[in-house]
């Protein structure tokens, strides 16, 4: 794992990787060959939330799905990886100090994977896992996972070793084909606990990690909006400069206008939520997380909704990068919760005084 005082602290991060980006991704690199691309610039060594820079590590999150959800999928969870062990204490297996992270806690019903301790003193993780992205291509992973006694844990493991088989079965996407999310199935592999039983979902970062996804969101639905923004100014253009050229259609225009102001707003959400997380890096950011995960959610729902209808089939049937975006967008959405989040949410306000005061 890299040393976490190595992060990058400049402003300017993200417009740097922003131009690698554009570089890799006109090259046609894949997005495991452009996440290691990434770690090898060490663009990977962002702030640590709650650090005080939150805000510059979601920008960053933000530029990358911009570019490619799929390899924001994979960044992302690298990126997380990294900040869990730095958050837990370790552990540290270094046979690839430059390595991919991924971070596979998903525990739909019946794939239960377990941990448990050998008669050496080693640890031994069984078991099927499913919703591995980036599997084919990562060097470790943390996976959720059961103890001895059945408490929930995490467990860092190498995916390179005997006892671990990534296959190509549970993934059958075309949005978000790139993240190769397989099921991965492990038998007795060398494991080692990320911190005790329980630490994972009880520390602080692990709501904090989870509004980092938002940036990812957002960046995806910023990314559409260019696309919408770019043809509106293009038609004004030739409209200014010859009046003969058809003015802009006022339903692209009203469109636009929707856009704008749903995509302020989850901004301003961000911004505010983290300089909250900076401000009380150990308080329980439960209820910010969900709010701006939910809020992000739904702007981003509605960013493509008005692009789409604005803009028509052409993009989606002749443009690659827009149409490849407004099919990830929706699969990628779909780590939230929906219902199940506004009603957590929900449940945590009752008990409250009155949140939205000015």
């Amino acid at each position: 794992m890299p040393d976490p005082r190595s992060e990058i602290s400049d402003a300017a991060q993200h417009r740097v990787m922003k131009q690698m980006l554009a570089r890799s991704g006109s090259a046609g690199h894949s997005p495991g060959a452009q996440l290691a691309e990434l770690i090898a610039a060490r663009m990977d060594r962002l702030p640590l939330p709650g650090h005080g820079a939150t805000l510059q590590r979601w920008k960053c999150l933000a530029a990358v799905a911009s570019h490619d959800l799929s390899l924001a999928k994979l960044y992302e969870g690298h990126t997380d990886a990294l900040a869990i062990l730095a958050e837990l204490g370790g552990p540290q297996p270094v046979a690839h100090p430059a390595g991919a992270w991924g971070v596979w806690c998903a525990e739909p019903p019946g794939a239960t994977v377990s941990l448990k301790q050998s008669e050496d003193g080693g640890y031994r993780l069984s078991g099927r896992k499913q919703w591995c992205s980036g599997a084919s291509v990562l060097s470790h992973a943390l996976v959720s996972c059961r103890d001895a006694t059945g408490q929930s844990c995490l467990a860092a493991v190498e995916l390179r070793q005997p006892g671990v088989t990534i296959t190509n079965e549970g993934w059958h996407a075309v949005g978000m084909a790139g993240s190769g999310s397989v099921d991965v199935i492990f038998n007795d592999a060398e494991a080692l606990p990320a911190g005790a039983p329980g630490a994972y979902l009880k520390r602080p970062g692990f709501w904090h990690g989870g509004a980092g996804i938002a940036a990812c969101w957002y960046g995806a639905a910023q990314a559409i909006a260019d696309f919408l923004h770019a043809a509106v100014h293009v038609q004004q253009s030739r409209h200014l400069t010859d009046d003969s050229r058809p003015p802009v259609d006022p339903h692209r225009l009203s469109h636009l206008g929707h856009v704008d102001i749903a995509l302020s707003g989850a901004a301003a959400l961000l911004r505010e939520t983290a300089a909250a997380i900076d401000a009380a890096p150990v308080a329980d950011a439960a209820v910010p997380a969900l709010r701006v995960r939910l809020a992000v959610e739904t702007v981003a729902t509605n960013v493509l909704h008005h692009a789409t209808r604005a803009l028509g089939a052409g993009p989606l049937c002749r443009d690659a990068e827009f149409a490849r975006m407004a099919a990830d967008l929706p699969v990628f959405l779909r780590q939230s919760h929906a219902e199940r989040d506004l009603a957590t949410l929900g449940a945590k306000l009752a008990n409250r005084g009155q949140p939205w005061e000015l």
